[in-house]
């Protein structure tokens, strides 16, 4: 679907489709051990958000360069502009990259390369968030917000992705803390898995100002009301849901009950190329499978957009307002 739209929840290293791995696996010298891209896309049935984080760090082993990082972005630019992407704050693991001795230089870099020329090549206004792994150590993440410390000019916020049960928001708090001191704009991925409590923490103790996912604060009327209230935006990822069987099949996905409660939603594709379709995709499939009409489709685009860090760009965010209300369906 082209309705123009925000993503806001995107992790740049889950746009990996499996042409390119294998194109950077042979320019890099990196054994797969999958015979083709065949049985690479078998192996994207996953039973949880662990046996996908399986995967998608494995093969996280082709980006080396900022050659990689810079061909990756542009594919995942190219795609998300032809589904009516007009922004896009992009996600990114250092830590995952740091492990393997890829330095923070060449992931910032690479990418930026791709970003910095996005709005003239795709049309495509962007900004980059660094995300901490949150089975990680607290430690290990204060360490890599030092070391993104040259690269601030690239960064607009942080955010907290990974394995979520078992990781509770508060073990973050001294980072989020250094983050709000530099001026960085703070997310968080919370109620995915983990239970609503984690949303409340990741507001309370982290003071984010959008949660990622979200869904499972439908399980707290107390919750839904205080979001409501302070207008918190949510990222959902449906197709993304279905993948890692947080919901079993799309036409249960709470997306209607929570617009109908006044929840601030917006629509993203999260890992696309292993969950089976980007932004205009989960448009599509939520308008089919949830029998979504034009205006609440129109609402998730305007929320996108409301829910951005555009506030340097006012300008910039009234214009793709307007292209949302212009679109003719």
């Amino acid at each position: 679907m082209s309705l123009p739209k925000a993503e806001l929840h995107l992790h740049i290293e889950g746009t990996l489709e499996p042409e390119l791995a294998f194109e950077l696996a042979a320019r890099n010298g990196v054994e797969l051990p999958y015979a083709d891209t065949d049985t690479l896309r078998k192996a994207y049935r996953f039973e949880d958000l662990q046996s996908f984080l399986n995967l998608y760090y494995e093969l996280m082993a082709v980006l080396r360069t900022e050659r990689d990082f810079e061909d990756l972005a542009n594919a995942y630019l190219a795609r998300a502009a032809a589904q009516g992407v007009r922004h896009a704050e992009i996600f990114f693991d250092p830590q995952a990259h740091l492990a393997r001795g890829v330095e923070m230089g060449t992931v910032v870099e690479g990418l930026g390369r791709a970003l910095e020329h996005s709005q003239a090549v795709h049309g495509v206004s962007t900004q980059l968030i660094m995300c901490f792994l949150r089975d990680e150590s607290a430690e290990s993440a204060l360490e890599t917000l030092e070391a993104a410390k040259p690269y601030l000019d690239r960064i607009v916020g942080v955010g907290l992705d990974s394995a979520e049960v078992g990781h509770p928001p508060a073990k973050f708090r001294e980072v989020y803390e250094a983050a709000a001191a530099m001026g960085l704009r703070r997310v968080a991925h919370a109620g995915e898995e983990g239970p609503p409590e984690y949303i409340v923490e990741a507001l309370d103790v982290l003071g984010v100002e959008r949660i990622d996912h979200g869904l499972r604060c439908m399980e707290s009327p107390t919750l839904v009301e205080r979001l409501v209230r302070d207008r918190v935006p949510l990222t959902l990822c449906p197709l993304s849901n279905v993948r890692l069987r947080t919901v079993d099949v799309l036409g249960d996905h709470p997306l209607p009950a929570m617009l109908d409660a006044g929840l601030m939603c917006t629509v993203n594709s999260d890992d696309p190329a292993y969950f089976g379709g980007y932004a205009g995709d989960n448009f599509e499939a939520v308008r089919v499978a949830l029998g979504l009409g034009e205006e609440q489709l129109r609402e998730l685009a305007r929320n996108s957009f409301l829910a951005s860090f555009l506030e340097h760009d006012e300008g910039l965010r009234a214009r793709y307002l307007a292209e949302v209300d212009a679109y003719e369906f």
